[in-house]
């Protein structure tokens, strides 16, 4: 599995690069145009995004207890940000997540984590990047609503982009 999650992480920083590649396409107040959605623009949902990923990037280096306080700090730090100083933040967690990967020896190791609200769970690391992957697919397809929304078009994030751009 370890090889795997790493495609799949992968995955998931090629398709907010893509994103973000495709924003740079789009008239610039289509970032932070406020539609009636579960997310009132696309920078509310790429900051989520990126404040998630870091939490969930604290939670398997162990190194942050306070995550509410970690949340609560990153989310004011991109809260208005630029989408070009946004994506400059996303590639510096992926490499970050990409050095977090190579330094695990196994990444199907189960660990114990605490959340907040859910309590504590043992899974293994493997377990939690593939959540990092979900949550953030789950996410561009916000985005791609909000952009028709507006009346522009999504761009093709799908696993299977990555793969035809991978083995083909």
């Amino acid at each position: 599995m370890s090889h795997e999650i790493i495609r799949q992480f992968e995955y998931h920083a090629w398709a907010n690069n893509r994103l973000f590649e495709h924003l740079r396409q789009l008239p610039e107040g289509a970032y932070a145009a406020e539609v009636q959605s579960v997310f009132p623009s696309v920078a509310a949902v790429l900051e989520h995004l990126y404040v998630r990923d870091e939490l969930w990037l604290a939670v398997l280096l162990g190194e942050e207890t306070d995550l509410i306080g970690l949340v609560n700090r990153k989310a004011e730090e991109v809260k208005g940000m630029t989408a070009a100083s946004l994506e400059e933040r996303y590639n510096r967690i992926a490499d970050r997540f990409r050095t977090y990967m190579a330094g695990v020896e196994d990444l199907d190791k189960l660990t114990t984590i605490t959340h907040p609200r859910f309590g504590s769970m043992t899974a293994p690391l493997s377990g939690i990047i593939q959540h990092v992957v979900n949550h953030g697919t789950y996410h561009r397809g916000n985005v791609a609503a909000i952009l028709r929304q507006q009346g522009h078009p999504g761009v093709a994030t799908d696993y299977i982009f990555f793969l035809y751009g991978q083995y083909n």
